[in-house]
C-alpha cells in the first residue's frame, strides 16, 4: 500500500487523469465508458478511505507537491475537516456516477459530460486537502472551470444564459478571496492552515482584519450561495439533474462552505473572531439566508427550483454552527454538512427520476405521483422530514445541536431563526408528499421497475442511510467531535 503523502496525491491526480483517458473513449461506447467512470470514482473513494484510517495521530503532514515562489507552495495535508469533505464528497460521487449512468442513457455528448464528471472531483479533492490558501484557491478555480461544461450541457440560450451568470459571480467571488489572501499574508507572514488560525489581533489592525474576513465570506459565500450572492444557483438548475447533485449536495456549494470553516478555523480562529466580533456578523448574515431562501421557495412551483432555494436556505444552517464559535455550535454545523448532503442529494435523485419516468417537471403536476413511482416518492418523504428536522430522519440531529448551541451562547433570537425555518421547510416540503401519496392523479401503478435501476437503487439507498445514520449518531458523532476538538486546540 502506498505511503499516505502518495495516497492524497493520488485521490486528487486519479480521478483526473482518469478523466482524460476517458474523454479518450468513443461517444457511443457506454457499455465501456460507464463501468470505467464508476470505477475511477470508486477507487477514489477507497483511497479516502484508507487515508481516514491513517489519522490516529491527528493529521498527515503537509507534503509540498511544487515550490512556486516566496511562501506559495501547491501543498497537500489530510486533517480531520480535510478528512470529512474528502470522505463525504468522495463517496456521494460514487453514488452520482452510478445515477448518472442511467440518468444520462439518452441524452447527447456523454463523454464530454463524464470527462469533465470526473474532473470536477479530482479539483474538489485538491480543495479537500488543500494545506494552504494558495492551494485551496488554485482548485477552487479549477472547479468553477470544470463544472461550467455541465451547466450549459444543455446547449440552449437558457443553459448559455445559466452559464455566464456562474462564470461572473464565481469569478467576482474568487477576486474577493485572492485580495484577502494577499492581505492575510500581509499581515500573518503565512497562509498555511493551522488550528486555532494563524492571525494575531493588534488594535492597530483590527479594522483591516475585520474588512479581510468580510472578503473571505462574501468570495466564499459566492458558492456557499450566501444571499444576496445566490442567484446562479437557482438559474443553474437548467442543468442535468446529476450536474444539480454535484452543484447542491457534493462539491460545489460545499466547497464554499469548507471555504468559509477553513478561513474561521485554519485562518483566524475562534480567540481572534472572538475578539473582533465577526462570529455575531457571520451568523446575522447566514441567518437572513435561512428565512429569505425558505420564503422563496414556498412560491416555486418548478421542483428543481423548490429544491435549489431549500439548498440556499439550509447551507447556511452550517455558517450559523461555524459563527457560533462554540464546540456545540461547531458540532451542529459539521453534523448539518453530512446530514445536508445525504438528504439533498437523495431529493435531487428522486426529482431526476420522476423528470425522467414521467416529464414532469412541476409540483402542480405531481398529484398521484407516488402511486406510479412509490419507491421513489418514499425517499422524497424520507428527504422531505429530514429537512424539517423530524425523528427518525437525520435533519434532526443536526439542528439539535444548533439549538443547544445557541442556547450555551445565550443567542436565543438564534433558536427562533432555526424553528422558523422548520416550520417553513415543513411547509413547502410536506405538500408535495401529501399532494404524491393522498391525491388523485393520472399516475397508474407500473408494472415493473418504477424507473432505470441504476437511478431508483442509489436513491433508495441513499435514503436508508439518512435514517441509519439518525438511528446510530455513533457513525457520525464521534468523527464529528474529534473535528471539533482539533480545529479548537483540544
Amino acid at each position: 500500500m502506498p505511503g499516505s503523502p502518495q495516497l492524497v496525491q493520488g485521490a486528487v491526480c486519479f480521478p483526473i487523469i482518469g478523466a482524460l483517458l476517458l474523454a479518450l473513449i468513443p461517444e457511443k461506447s457506454d457499455r465501456v465508458r460507464n463501468p470505467v467512470a464508476v470505477l475511477i470514482s470508486l477507487v477514489t473513494a477507497v483511497m479516502v478511505a484508507v487515508l481516514f484510517s491513517r489519522l490516529s495521530s491527528g493529521e498527515i503532514p503537509a507534503v509540498t507537491v511544487l515550490p512556486v515562489m516566496f511562501n506559495l507552495e501547491l501543498a497537500f495535508r489530510v486533517d480531520p475537516l480535510a478528512a470529512l469533505f474528502s470522505l463525504l464528497a468522495s463517496g456521494l460521487w460514487v453514488f452520482a456516477v452510478v445515477y448518472s449512468t442511467g440518468y444520462m442513457a439518452h441524452e447527447h455528448k456523454r463523454a464530454r459530460y463524464f470527462t469533465f464528471y470526473l474532473l470536477s472531483l479530482g479539483v474538489t479533492m485538491g480543495i479537500a486537502f488543500a494545506a494552504n490558501l494558495f492551494t485551496m484557491y488554485l482548485f477552487y478555480e479549477f472547479l468553477t472551470l470544470f463544472t461550467y461544461p455541465l451547466v450549459i450541457h444543455e446547449g440552449n440560450d437558457e443553459a448559455r444564459a445559466a452559464g455566464r451568470r456562474y462564470i461572473v459571480y464565481s469569478f467576482t467571488g474568487a477576486g474577493a478571496i485572492l485580495a484577502a489572501i494577499i492581505m492575510t499574508n500581509g499581515v500573518a507572514g503565512t497562509i498555511a492552515f493551522n488550528p486555532g488560525g494563524v492571525v494575531a489581533v493588534t488594535a492597530a489592525a483590527a479594522g483591516y482584519l475585520k474588512l479581510i474576513y468580510v472578503l473571505f465570506v462574501l468570495g466564499f459565500g459566492v458558492k456557499a450561495a450566501v444571499m444576496p450572492l445566490h442567484s446562479w444557483l437557482p438559474s443553474a438548475m437548467v442543468a442535468p439533474t446529476p450536474v444539480s447533485a454535484l452543484l447542491h449536495a457534493v462539491a460545489v456549494v460545499k466547497s464554499g462552505v469548507y471555504g468559509i470553516l477553513r478561513v474561521t478555523y485554519s485562518v483566524f480562529g475562534p480567540e481572534t473572531l472572538r475578539s473582533l466580533n465577526l462570529g455575531f456578523f457571520l451568523m446575522v448574515l447566514v441567518s437572513i439566508t435561512i428565512i429569505a431562501a425558505s420564503l422563496i421557495a414556498m412560491r416555486q412551483d418548478a421542483l428543481k427550483r423548490r429544491l435549489a432555494y431549500s439548498t440556499i436556505s439550509q447551507l447556511s444552517y452550517i455558517g450559523l454552527g461555524a459563527g457560533l464559535l462554540s464546540t456545540l455550535g461547531l458540532t451542529g454545523g459539521l453534523l448539518h454538512m453530512i446530514n445536508h448532503a445525504l438528504l439533498k442529494i437523495t431529493l435531487f435523485f428522486c426529482a431526476g427520476a420522476i423528470i425522467t419516468v414521467t416529464g414532469k417537471k412541476y409540483i402542480s403536476q405531481l398529484n398521484g405521483v407516488g402511486r406510479r413511482m412509490p419507491v421513489t416518492m418514499a425517499a422524497f418523504t424520507v428527504g422531505s422530514i429530514g429537512m424539517v428536522g423530524i425523528l427518525p430522519v437525520n435533519g434532526f440531529i443536526s439542528k439539535m445541536y444548533l439549538i443547544e448551541g445557541s442556547l450555551s451562547a445565550d443567542l436565543p433570537v438564534f433558536i427562533v431563526v432555526l424553528i422558523t425555518s422548520a416550520i417553513l421547510n415543513a411547509a413547502y416540503f410536506l405538500p408535495i408528499v401529501v399532494a404524491a401519496f393522498f391525491r388523485e392523479g393520472d399516475f397508474e401503478r407500473p408494472r415493473g421497475l418504477e424507473g432505470p435501476a441504476s437511478m431508483i437503487l442509489p436513491t433508495a439507498l441513499l435514503a436508508l442511510v439518512c435514517l441509519l445514520v439518525a438511528i446510530k449518531v455513533d457513525l457520525t458523532l464521534p468523527f464529528v467531535t474529534s473535528i471539533v476538538n482539533y480545529l479548537f486546540g483540544s
